[in-house]
């Protein structure tokens, strides 16, 4: 099974290994244009962060940002910020793949889940990265002539950063956010929200998926007894998240206890993988498996896990990444676009 960022796909990846390669190639492209100066992507005039209040400077991991005047031409190169940018009306000219797209499919997988489609319509973005690859691809997004690059949810580092900022300006994850992935959705959505000009619709925006997650919390006090634990089925191996991960912090959003000793196994990283002799992190009150079915049924198959007391009980809930109604990919997403369905389909699961 291929390990991507937003499910446990793949180990996340450094992206120092392509800066070199593509250095030269991208000082080129950012001041000229060529046919890729067609626009590809739908009416860009519709794109822009229009109603936006500019000019905003944005502090980042990485220094500051100033953008002018409403951005026209988006790239998103964080895993899930292309789904925030659309929350604000604002159509990215490319993004990353985050599930890998069957060869020759078309429209691509990403833009077709049941809470993004409509927001995309007809809009084919380019793909600047698959999840998996060692880096964005510096050409591609040079040649789309991008006027501010988002890179919140994503693993660039200081080299990649200045790279993209050759490109156009660029903003990178929060400045709070000491560990890759471990900053709450609230404040990569603000981020976000500040960088298109939007900063009010973005408290707006924020507050009603709050309120959402309280009035969950408020019909099910009995979440509040139980601790809880989000995991994968992943290279023969329990691999559970951490309470810091998009998974973790919406079931304590939802009112679960998460079982944060997973946190200190897992170092930094936003999972950990289980040896036989540490199953007993997962060993709570309640479970929830995020796999597609071949996973799936490989964890119902391990015998470590099937003598767990919440698979005894009936307390764990099988998600879809996706396939099907792919509610693990709304959990795992944890986007402005994704928790409102993400929460009703938890909840559903767990009562």
């Amino acid at each position: 099974m291929f390990l991507h960022r937003t499910t446990l796909r793949k180990p996340r990846l450094r992206l120092v290994a392509v800066l070199s390669a593509a250095t030269l190639a991208v000082g080129l492209l950012a001041g000229c244009g060529s046919d890729s100066d067609k626009d590809t992507t739908g009416d860009t005039t519709s794109n822009a962060a229009a109603a936006g209040v500019f000019p905003v400077t944005v502090e980042h991991a990485f220094g500051s940002t100033e953008i002018s005047k409403a951005p026209q031409r988006v790239v998103s190169v964080g895993y899930t910020d292309d789904q925030t940018i659309l929350a604000f009306g604002v159509k990215p000219v490319g993004m990353v793949d985050q599930y890998p797209n069957p060869a020759g499919q078309s429209p691509d997988i990403n833009t077709q889940w049941p809470w993004v489609k409509e927001k995309w319509g007809d809009t084919k973005p380019e793909v600047i990265m698959k999840n998996g690859d060692t880096g964005p691809n510096y050409e591609k997004i040079a040649a789309l002539r991008p006027d501010l690059i988002i890179a919140v949810y994503s693993e660039i580092d200081q080299a990649a950063y200045d790279k993209l900022s050759k490109i156009a300006p660029t903003v990178g994850r929060t400045k709070a956010e000491k560990e890759l992935f471990s900053a709450p959705w609230q404040d990569n959505a603000l981020h976000i929200a500040k960088a298109l000009g939007k900063a009010e619709e973005g408290e707006k925006l924020v507050q009603g998926i709050q309120d959402k997650l309280d009035a969950a919390k408020k019909a099910h006090p009995e979440f509040a007894d139980e601790t809880a634990v989000a995991l994968s089925w992943y290279e023969n191996s329990v691999a559970p998240f951490t309470s810091t991960d998009v998974r973790g912090r919406l079931l304590t959003g939802i009112g679960f206890k998460y079982q944060t000793e997973i946190d200190k196994v897992a170092e930094g990283s936003f999972y950990t993988k289980l040896s036989p002799e540490r199953i007993d992190l997962v060993d709570v009150d309640r479970v929830f498996v995020i796999n597609d079915k071949a996973d799936t049924d490989a964890l119902k198959k391990f015998e470590l896990f099937t003598n767990l007391d919440a698979v005894k009980n009936g307390k764990v809930s099988y998600l879809l990444d996706s396939e099907g109604p792919a509610v693990g990919a709304a959990i795992s997403q944890g986007t402005l676009l994704s928790m409102p369905y993400a929460i009703d389909e938890l909840v559903k699961s767990a009562e």
